[in-house]
């Protein structure tokens, strides 16, 4: 059995605060529905995902196998401050046993402005897993399990790595992989996303991530890269990205700007988040670079879409 470390108890209790709810004392497999959950619930928006992929916006559970992470990107808006660095692993059916309760103890507070419909398959019927609450899942040592084990009861599953682990990546087989892009070169790399250690490693198990999209697709995965679009800081690489892009050749290519949101604002300026144009013009040059074509684009999450050409 794994040594269970309990982390901090103000790093928990900050996150719980948040939305946050853990799987287990002692772990940080946690679960926290997303605002575009929420806001369906109730009738409105959905996520981009739904536009792009179709994905049921109340359907889907926000989660992640754990919270650590080995990198500290600029840009992201999650709680990095607070990550519990040492913990125990939980097995595969542990998190999934504990999802529904975790699920509605989330939702609940929202439960008299919703649907009655859409909240009771909410609750007891979703079908989409996002594991891309915080943290870097591929770090969680029983990942493929969990993903096969979600995947065998009917669910889609979309995985969101930042691609430093390929090992694991090569063994994953979730409905939609997404890889992070955000650097065209390694010193760019470094700046905005600050590897926590071996940099030129982890910029090299990148581009060997890259390298294995091809093989995943003939293996049945959808994927997707994505790029964090940081007005000043990797937005003038498009060139150098598409080159990345071309050669990896996933089936879809995000371009989302920054949005000045979260713990994000203790690092970058208001400065630093493109204009819509801006996301438009960077997404073309990837398009006309690399072979690709735009799909779609969803004006409030400032995302462009684009997809491989025939």
């Amino acid at each position: 059995m794994s040594r269970i470390i309990s982390p901090p108890k103000t790093s928990k209790d900050s996150l719980h605060r948040q939305g946050y709810n853990f799987v287990a004392p002692g772990s940080s497999a946690a679960v926290k529905p997303c605002m575009w959950c929420k806001r369906s619930l109730r009738g409105g928006d959905q996520c981009y995902k739904h536009q792009f992929y179709g994905i049921e916006s109340w359907r889907c559970v926000q989660m992640t196998p754990t919270l650590r992470c080995n990198q500290r990107c600029l840009f992201c808006w999650r709680s990095m401050e607070h990550e519990i660095i040492q913990e125990i692993e939980l097995a595969p059916k542990e998190i999934i046993a504990a999802i529904p309760r975790m699920q509605k103890k989330g939702l609940s507070g929202d439960k008299l402005w919703s649907d009655p419909d859409r909240w009771k398959i909410a609750i007891n019927h979703p079908n989409q897993y996002a594991i891309s609450l915080s943290g870097e899942p591929t770090l969680y040592s029983h990942l493929p399990e969990l993903i096969d084990l979600l995947c065998e009861a009917g669910n889609s599953v979309f995985v969101v790595s930042n691609g430093t682990i390929p090992q694991m990546i090569q063994k994953i087989r979730p409905t939609q992989l997404y890889l992070s892009l955000d650097a065209s070169n390694f010193v760019e790399y470094t700046k905005l996303c600050r590897p926590m250690e071996k940099p030129a490693t982890l910029w090299h198990n990148i581009l060997t991530s890259l390298s294995l999209l091809k093989q995943k697709e003939e293996d049945g995965v959808r994927t997707a890269l994505r790029t964090t679009l940081v007005k000043g800081y990797n937005d003038g690489g498009a060139a150098d990205i598409a080159s990345l892009v071309r050669g990896a050749s996933p089936r879809f290519v995000e371009i989302k700007g920054y949005m000045y949101l979260g713990y994000s604002r203790m690092r970058l300026p208001k400065t630093a988040v493109p204009n819509l144009d801006e996301i438009r013009s960077f997404a073309r040059t990837i398009a006309e670079h690399a072979d690709y074509q735009i799909l779609d684009e969803n004006a409030h999450s400032r995302v462009v879409c684009l997809v491989r050409k025939p």
